[in-house]
């Protein structure tokens, strides 16, 4: 254990170190012993990920192509809306969920990102944030590159420190994590106590649609995991949000907003529909008819929005400034 035969206020003086102070190297911590800083500088280093390239979007986007120690790289987006600075973060070096849509997934898993590295990525946007203007990150969504629930213990640790008042502060429900679905994590996060929001990457309303759209499906089909969901809301008594991208022809039309109020009737769950953002390496296109689509649910009873777009100057998808880099695409 780090702290083990340290009096437990250390951790608090290196939380205000790193968190407060924003210490770059165990030396500027005059008030923790020679002894125990050397002891830190053998195990632990307080290196920040790389800015390996920048993309600024008109709308003041700020796309991020970060690259850890050992060469790997991920992407983290700021984006403002006007009730903070929300940044998403990402949870694995690639990803191998294989949705058929999404740029994230023509790189496969390489390894999960650590607690250190995700915390890294608020860091390296808190520092613009203060450059620019003194401000920081206030909100934080999980559902960049990879699945957060296949990195599952590092991502609640992660969840934890983000959420701690000596280290970001950050309120338990301004943090959201999102998932494909995976059944037996969704009623374990539910266990945990923590007060975080909960996302469902749901996208199709029914298993033959979804199960092209998303290999997970073909594990874990909507019965099950819809089973999950309302076991989460009985021990979490938080609402889910049902993310739904809209892609044309595909699982836009009304019977799909029909079938999808059916589905999700059983656990009053709110819907994100979210306009596509196109990537040359599949055929999808972006749906004309969002606002019909959210019209159709909303008479059905399901309240939904349709999510504020960010970044469409630059590499809006996720995972395409990553892909782009790698040749993909």
């Amino acid at each position: 254990m780090l702290l083990e035969g340290q009096k437990k206020y250390r951790a608090t003086q290196l939380f205000t170190w790193i968190y407060e102070k924003k210490a770059t190297t165990f030396d500027e911590m005059s008030d923790v012993s020679k002894s125990f800083r050397e002891v830190l500088k053998q195990k632990f280093c307080l290196l920040k990920p790389k800015v390996f390239l920048r993309q600024n979007a008109k709308d003041g986007t700020i796309k991020l192509l970060l690259e850890m120690e050992d060469g790997a790289k991920v992407e983290t987006v700021l984006m403002r809306y006007n009730y903070g600075n929300v940044i998403c973060v990402s949870s694995q070096v690639g990803c191998n969920m294989g949705c058929s849509f999404c740029a994230s997934g023509l790189l496969k898993k390489s390894r999960n990102l650590t607690i250190d590295e995700m915390v890294g990525e608020v860091l390296c946007v808190n520092d613009i944030l203060c450059e620019e203007n003194g401000e920081r990150v206030t909100h934080i969504v999980v559902m960049g590159t990879g699945e957060p629930f296949d990195n599952y213990e590092n991502v609640i640790d992660f969840i934890k420190i983000v959420n701690n008042q000596k280290a970001f502060a950050i309120g338990a429900r301004h943090i959201t994590v999102s998932t494909c679905g995976i059944p037996d994590k969704i009623i374990r996060y539910g266990q945990e106590g923590l007060q975080v929001n909960l996302a469902i990457s749901l996208h199709a309303p029914n298993d033959t649609l979804r199960s092209k759209l998303m290999k997970i499906n073909r594990a874990y089909p909507l019965k099950v995991l819809i089973e999950a969901v309302k076991q989460y809301i009985a021990d979490a008594s938080r609402r889910v949000t049902y993310e739904y991208i809209l892609l044309d022809g595909v699982n836009d039309s009304l019977q799909d907003a029909d079938e999808l109020s059916e589905l999700i009737k059983p656990t009053f769950a709110y819907v994100n529909l979210i306009p596509y953002n196109e990537v040359t390496e599949n055929e999808f296109k972006r749906s004309k008819n969002a606002k019909a689509f959210m019209d159709r649910l909303i008479k059905n009873g399901v309240n939904c929005t349709i999510r504020k777009e960010f970044g469409a100057d630059i590499d809006a998808a996720c995972g395409q400034l990553r892909a782009k880099q790698e040749k993909i695409l």
